[in-house]
């Protein structure tokens, strides 16, 4: 089964928690009741998010942490990276030369292609989108769709 790791998918719950009180700076303590998570795991996601540049932290005793820039301009891909790194379902699909049979391999430019749409589909949805309800056809959907159409033909 293809899936994102539980600190990626509890990242992206954290964000969303942040993310529904808007300029807001909310302590680790608020956030990790938000978002029903313990505050450990809450602490070191928001370091990492942190250093992605797509939170802000703040020391005192008002201190905590808001989004670096408005939901709308932060995607999920954004999110994925920040915890697992470069998008790719396969080696080859993120970078060359990390298969020693790259050169003789015949699907390789599939795997590609299959990336690059799941990687467009991360960073058709915004996290201002993850706030609103599931839309019947999200862009998500058609990006999909538009993936399937592909590799039919």
């Amino acid at each position: 089964m293809l899936r994102v790791s539980r600190l990626t998918d509890y990242a992206t719950v954290v964000m969303t928690c942040i993310a529904a009180s808007p300029g807001e700076v909310l302590s680790t303590a608020q956030i990790a009741d938000a978002a029903h998570l313990e505050l450990p795991t809450v602490s070191k996601l928001l370091k990492t998010l942190g250093h992605a540049g797509l939170v802000e932290s703040f020391r005192g005793v008002n201190g905590g942490y808001r989004l670096a820039r408005p939901a709308g301009a932060i995607n999920l891909a954004e999110i994925v990276e920040a915890l697992e790194g470069p998008i790719g379902m396969t080696e080859c699909g993120v970078s060359e030369g990390q298969c020693d049979r790259e050169s003789q391999c015949g699907v390789r430019g599939s795997w590609q292609r299959i990336n690059s749409v799941l990687d467009d589909a991360l960073r058709a949805v915004s996290l201002a989108d993850m706030l609103r309800p599931p839309a019947h056809r999200t862009r998500v959907t058609v990006a999909l769709s538009e993936l399937k159409g592909r590799t039919t033909a």
